[in-house]
């Protein structure tokens, strides 16, 4: 469904122009319906690479490829989910939620319907009408993720979506994401710094190098769900993956403007 074919990008380092290689010939491929995760040395690009896939950025070199036509600039075909939470704050949960089809000029009947059996969907029934800052950050990431899926995209990129919860609230909203993902069938390409969040998560862990990132193995997490998170199976791939992790050596990013 889509395919990473020899992505480069490079930034220009503000003081000295110098080019800053960040991602170095990405190769990797995800099939329909899959759920993948990328992890990897912090700053070695991960999110680059998200928003590359998105159309939100340009690679270098190298090319994206869905149901074999290039993404060069951001499609609906594609949603995107941010670390911060992308809710209007003077729109309800609901106007929230279907704004996206507001924007395509679809019916309100219709757009108020899709909304509501979303918002049923990501368990936030009762709470259409308040506002975000009425809400908890884990409803809020609810309300953005039924926002994404209004628009019926075929692949969601979720760059790190509850890096900020509490435990407690991440580990209701992987498992409340998980039901979505079963029930919506979308392919979904995750971010995570957490390896224990990517063990639970995903068919494949794509893991990145140190900065160039290159790929440096995809991991196939062949474990039938739900997952007990304490299973020695997934220990093992979770001590295999913080083991790499912890071997790379990188220096950090300097201060980088866009090229």
């Amino acid at each position: 469904m889509l395919i990473i074919d020899n992505l480069s990008k490079s930034f220009t380092h503000v003081s000295t122009n110098d080019a800053v290689p960040v991602l170095k010939d990405i190769n990797f491929s995800v099939n329909e319906g899959q759920f993948i995760c990328i992890v990897g040395p912090s700053g070695c690009g991960k999110t680059t690479l998200l928003r590359i896939i998105a159309g939100l950025e340009k690679q270098d070199s190298g090319h994206i490829y869905l149901n074999q036509r290039e993404i060069t600039v951001p499609v609906t075909d594609i949603g995107f989910i941010f670390q911060e939470t992308t809710l209007l704050p003077w729109r309800t949960v609901v106007k929230n939620v279907e704004f996206g089809l507001e924007i395509a000029k679809v019916p309100r009947a219709e757009r108020r319907k899709k909304a509501l059996d979303l918002i049923e969907l990501v368990e936030l029934k009762g709470f259409e009408d308040y506002f975000p800052k009425q809400i908890s950050g884990g409803m809020k990431r609810k309300a953005a993720l039924a926002m994404s899926l209004i628009v019926e995209p075929k692949i969601l990129l979720m760059d790190e979506p509850f890096v900020a919860l509490d435990c407690q609230a991440r580990s209701q909203l992987q498992e409340a994401l998980l039901n979505i993902w079963e029930k919506t069938k979308k392919t979904i390409i995750f971010v995570t710094h957490n390896v224990e969040e990517a063990v639970f998560l995903a068919d494949e862990i794509v893991c990145l190098s140190a900065r160039p990132a290159e790929v440096h193995q995809v991991i196939r997490v062949d474990m039938p769900r739900p997952r007990d998170r304490t299973s020695p199976e997934l220990n093992k791939i979770r001590k295999e993956i913080l083991s790499f992790i912890k071997t790379v050596s990188f220096l950090n990013l300097p201060l980088l403007k866009m090229m």
